[in-house]
């Protein structure tokens, strides 16, 4: 069942917690820098995972596009809760398990909005350009 104003809320959250990392990915954040340098990808993973996050979020609110930001938001949540079960851990300089919690929050809406959407997977399949 597809409720408008319920996706909508699903929506920002999701868009919500991609965008207000960027700020920390694109600065050089000291926790940031941290995290991408213990995972051997400091600084190019960390921008790039930052622009992946931007276009998510951009493909996630328009509403033609919703199926293919959501899926670029459950792979980049996924390799983000991977980093931190197995090489970062959940807690990380002290947070409390913060960023793994939000990692879990946006996978899940993510994945929400990949589910609403699955009848639009074979015409992301047949596009072309």
């Amino acid at each position: 069942m597809k409720h408008p104003i319920i996706t909508t809320i699903i929506k920002l959250i999701a868009v919500i917690i991609l965008l207000q990392t960027l700020y920390f990915k694109f600065t050089g954040a000291e926790e940031s820098v941290y995290i991408f340098t213990t995972l051997g990808a400091e600084p190019y993973g960390r921008i790039g995972s930052g622009v992946v996050e931007l276009i998510a979020s951009i493909l996630i609110l328009i509403p033609r596009t919703t199926l293919l930001g959501a899926l670029l938001g459950l792979g980049t949540m996924f390799g983000a809760i991977v980093s931190h079960l197995f090489i970062l851990g959940i807690e990380v300089k002290g947070d409390g398990g913060e960023l793994f919690i939000l990692a879990l929050i946006t996978f899940l809406c993510c994945a929400i909005l990949v589910y609403q959407n699955k009848n639009k997977i074979p015409d992301l399949l047949r596009f072309q350009f």
